[in-house]
């Protein structure tokens, strides 16, 4: 209400992002762009921080780059954990009392305020477990959506009365890495320590007793998430979730819920950095497009960070050739429409999916504004990556994301298609000014690719990203002025 907003006007607040990993850079100078706001990127990689004016969190949420948001309650740069367990986890449940909670709790109900205007037609609720867990690991999308710590070593929810599944916290620095972009990971490769557990006498004994009687204030349910990184921490994710969320509990005398929760209270510990946050998104942003997901959807936000690599210029024509969901067209005819988008790719189902994908996206454009709705400038196509029916010298930029050869494809198939591939995207991509954002994790095979057809295409720079746990590669290439060999002409 107009409290609120007040509230808002002089509110300022450290606002931490997760993004994709490799392109924080990338987030940082949309922030910058967009809200005027200097980033700091952290040393725990796929985060940023920036400070804003609370009534600019709408603007916050409009970023194209970033996964899941949260207000920082504290930062420690240099926390000195004690070597005893029970002294490291006993300092943390102290550390409840002595944060600076009120401003940050502020942001949140403002942030909450936000969210019902725009979720008030929303009939499912997003944090049932069903529709949180329903694109989770070996689904089509997969869902790691709160747990986006890079080389994370763990990720823990309160209440917990459960060990997590052995192997989890091996003492491993580098540790199982979250799902950050195309669901590719192996499906023994699970970062989230998801356990269906009751609350532990520790964390849900005092659970609000007494206090829903009527006439008084509404108890607040919470759970806290930890993802802990780092080799010299004498306890383990779940511990630390437990025993801060039972600290939590008593000091707020919240009711600890694991899935019907308001509050999500965030402790990320990376080696010697603590933050302490609450978070401000319930679902990924990078979900925004997608309402029909395949067996390897891409992120958004990572669509986002490709197409930004190759600075689209207006009057451009983008081509996605191998499109799968279309997530890289759509994101991009929704943030440049002012370039010409084409997805094509040769399984007719992906076709279908991407086509029901640019659908709900026409509905959303509608149903803001329909005296001003006038399409999207996307086209998709069902065709064959080797043999395009575009004319030669015809497309300004070409994006996509390549299949890695495990969920789709193989490994051997690629070393006959990087090469086809690479040489008809140098057909038809315009000489001297055309470029390719490509995106693969078959490294060793695009490399090989790449020095056959090295007279039309020149590397000019890598960007290494984390993409479902898997070690991947984004490739910016630019045409050479070098006439590329002309197939048999379409026209």
């Amino acid at each position: 209400g107009p409290a609120a907003a007040q509230e808002g006007a002089e509110l300022a607040a450290v606002i931490g992002a997760t993004v994709p990993t490799g392109f924080e850079q990338t987030a940082a100078e949309e922030g910058q762009e967009k809200l005027g706001s200097a980033s700091r990127i952290s040393r725990d990689r796929g985060k940023i921080y920036f400070e804003v004016a609370a009534r600019s969190l709408p603007q916050v949420h409009r970023l194209r780059s970033v996964d899941n948001l949260f207000v920082v309650v504290q930062e420690f740069k240099d926390y000195q954990f004690k070597e005893n367990k029970e002294d490291a986890l006993k300092d943390l449940e102290d550390l409840v009392k002595k944060l600076p909670w009120t401003d940050p709790l502020k942001v949140w109900e403002l942030n909450n305020s936000l969210k019902k205007k725009k979720t008030k037609r929303k009939k499912h609720n997003p944090q049932s477990p069903a529709s949180r867990e329903k694109l989770s690991d070996g689904g089509e999308e997969g869902g790691a959506d709160q747990s986006n710590t890079n080389d994370q070593e763990d990720c823990a929810q309160t209440p917990v009365s459960v060990e997590p599944a052995g192997g989890q916290d091996s003492e491993n620095p580098q540790g199982v890495t979250s799902r950050n972009g195309v669901e590719e990971e192996e499906e023994n490769e699970q970062s989230d320590v998801k356990v269906e557990v009751q609350a532990s006498s520790e964390s849900g004994a005092k659970a609000g007793d007494g206090q829903t009687g009527e006439g008084e204030a509404k108890v607040l349910r919470f759970r806290v998430t930890c993802n802990r990184a780092g080799e010299k921490h004498s306890f383990t994710s779940n511990e630390a979730a437990r025993d801060f969320g039972g600290a939590v509990q008593e000091h707020f005398q919240w009711k600890a819920d694991m899935t019907n929760f308001d509050v999500e209270v965030l402790l990320n510990i990376h080696n010697n950095e603590v933050v302490v946050g609450i978070a401000l998104t319930e679902e990924s942003l990078h979900r925004r497009n997608i309402t029909h997901f395949g067996p390897t959807t891409l992120r958004s936000t990572l669509a986002y960070g490709m197409l930004r690599l190759c600075d689209p210029q207006p009057t451009d024509i983008i081509v996605d050739p191998m499109c799968g969901t279309g997530a890289i067209p759509i994101e991009g005819a929704a943030e440049w429409p002012y370039c010409y988008h084409i997805a094509g790719d040769n399984n007719p189902q992906a076709v279908k999916r991407a086509a029901n994908n640019i659908c709900s996206l026409l509905r959303k454009s509608e149903s803001k504004d329909s005296s001003t709705a006038q399409g999207i400038p996307l086209d998709i196509i069902q065709w064959d990556i080797c043999n395009l029916p575009l004319r030669t010298g015809s497309v300004d930029v070409v994006v996509t994301d390549m299949p890695f050869g495990k969920r789709i494809g193989s490994k051997k198939k690629n070393w006959d298609l990087y090469p086809a591939c690479l040489m008809e995207m140098g057909r038809i991509c315009t000489p001297g000014t055309g470029r390719a954002v490509l995106l693969t994790q078959d490294k060793k095979c695009f490399a090989k690719a790449l020095s056959r057809v090295g007279h039309i295409w020149r590397r000019a720079q890598t960007v290494w990203v984390n993409v479902g746990g898997l070690h991947a590669a984004v490739y910016l290439l630019r045409r050479t002025w070098e006439r590329a060999e002309d197939r048999k002409s379409f026209w």
